[in-house]
């Protein structure tokens, strides 16, 4: 079974044992890579929904001495407040997920209010240096909009991942779609500009196993950001089961999306 909590602990020993050093997106933000990490991940969740399966991964991940970036919503399913702390205390980064300009229809003036009040209370949890875009499929909105009228910098932030990665030497994996290969699917959650050239040095993957044998291999590239979302790996069977069907239903409609923005 692939998406469990057992396969992302695969997975990361299997990065960990190839030469892979982990670091946060604000490590990554703040020039940490060393002139010796001739191979790292930046390590981000992006917590959608069920922020307790957020928890379960944190822990996965203290245990083995890792952290990672986790960014929360607004919304209730996400935004937890013991759930944040306990993140947290682990030595995890806690930054926002936001999603300003559907929540307040578009008006740019009103998002950049809202995003502030939310920044603020963030940063009560933990001091909030870099935020993500929730990608928001079913929304007209596109949430980077925000910046076309102000600078998130002016609210001492560091970083974005699709501003401040760079992708010509950091190659992008993420499960949205429930796959590894899910940029076909994905409204938002991709990198179109380097998706070409990744598919044509062969650098796509469906399947956890696909990444972990690309690692034994030595074809994975080295510099790599990896982003999960928490509610989609579960060992629990029943929650999984429910999640398989849920996202395949959602694929659909995502394809129908990606078609009718091609038109």
């Amino acid at each position: 079974m692939d998406f469990t909590r057992s396969k992302y602990t695969q997975l990361l020993t299997t990065l960990r044992q190839a030469g892979y050093r982990f670091i946060t997106f604000s490590d990554y933000c703040g020039k940490k890579v060393l002139p010796s990490d001739k191979k790292f991940v930046i390590l981000r969740h992006d917590v959608d929904d069920k922020a307790r399966n957020a928890l379960l991964m944190a822990e996965c991940e203290t245990k083995m001495n890792i952290a990672a970036s986790y960014y929360f919503r607004v919304v209730p399913a996400s935004n937890q407040p013991h759930i944040i702390r306990q993140i947290a205390a682990l030595g995890h980064e806690i930054g926002y997920h936001y999603e300003d300009m559907t929540i307040c229809n578009g008006d740019a003036e009103q998002a950049k209010t809202h995003f502030a009040q939310q920044l603020t209370y963030f940063r009560q949890f933990y001091p909030v240096r870099t935020i993500c875009m929730h990608g928001a499929p079913r929304s007209r909105f596109d949430g980077k909009d925000l910046w076309k009228t102000c600078n998130y910098r002016d609210f001492d932030i560091v970083g974005e991942p699709y501003f401040d990665t760079d992708f010509a030497d950091v190659f992008y994996l993420t499960d949205t779609g429930r796959r590894w290969d899910g940029y076909k699917v994905s409204v938002r959650d991709k990198i179109p500009l380097f998706q070409d050239e990744w598919v044509r040095r062969n650098w796509v993957y469906h399947t956890t196993d696909d990444i972990v044998k690309a690692v034994a291999d030595g074809t994975l590239p080295p510099h790599i950001m990896i982003t999960t979302h928490p509610q989609r790996w579960t060992n629990n069977r029943i929650e999984w089961i429910t999640e398989w069907c849920m996202q395949h239903l959602k694929n659909g409609v995502k394809r129908w999306l990606v078609m009718s923005n091609k038109r």
